[in-house]
């Protein structure tokens, strides 16, 4: 017989799997969002025992990397702030296991981008850095 989850435990688990929701959605949007100016998608959610790329897309002859950051209308710092050091360091590992697992884009030119969502009373807002760090920062 199971122990019946006390009410912060059962709220934490909803939350989880909300933020998980939220969270593809935004990645969708996001795709989406740069399908619309030019980019072509070429896989999502990429993951190596490094970390997880949300989304791999070319533009033009460029591989792009792309972290979607979506935050809430409290957080303190916005999506392209949240994307620190330690997080640069995984997707940067993430990547290298992606190009060695697809060798056809590894002479390709690739960048890091950031989609960073954030939710208002107004609705969401986009913003979209290019180039926002490089594999070795």
């Amino acid at each position: 017989m199971r122990a019946a989850l006390t009410f912060p435990a059962a709220r934490r688990r909803w939350r989880s799997a909300n933020r998980g929701r939220r969270g593809r959605r935004a990645e969708r949007r996001a795709a989406r969002y740069l399908r619309r100016r030019g980019l072509t998608l070429v896989t999502r959610n990429y993951a190596t025992r490094a970390g997880e790329i949300d989304l791999v897309m070319r533009d033009g002859a460029t591989l792009v990397f792309v972290e979607v950051r979506l935050r809430g209308p409290t957080a303190w710092l916005d999506g392209v702030e949240s994307v620190d050091w330690a997080k640069r360091r995984r997707l940067a590992r993430a990547a290298r296991g992606f190009l060695a697992a697809y060798p056809r884009y590894a002479q390709d030119s690739a960048r890091f981008d950031v989609v960073a969502m954030s939710s208002t009373h107004l609705g969401a807002q986009i913003e979209w850095v290019r180039d926002a760090f490089t594999a070795t920062s």
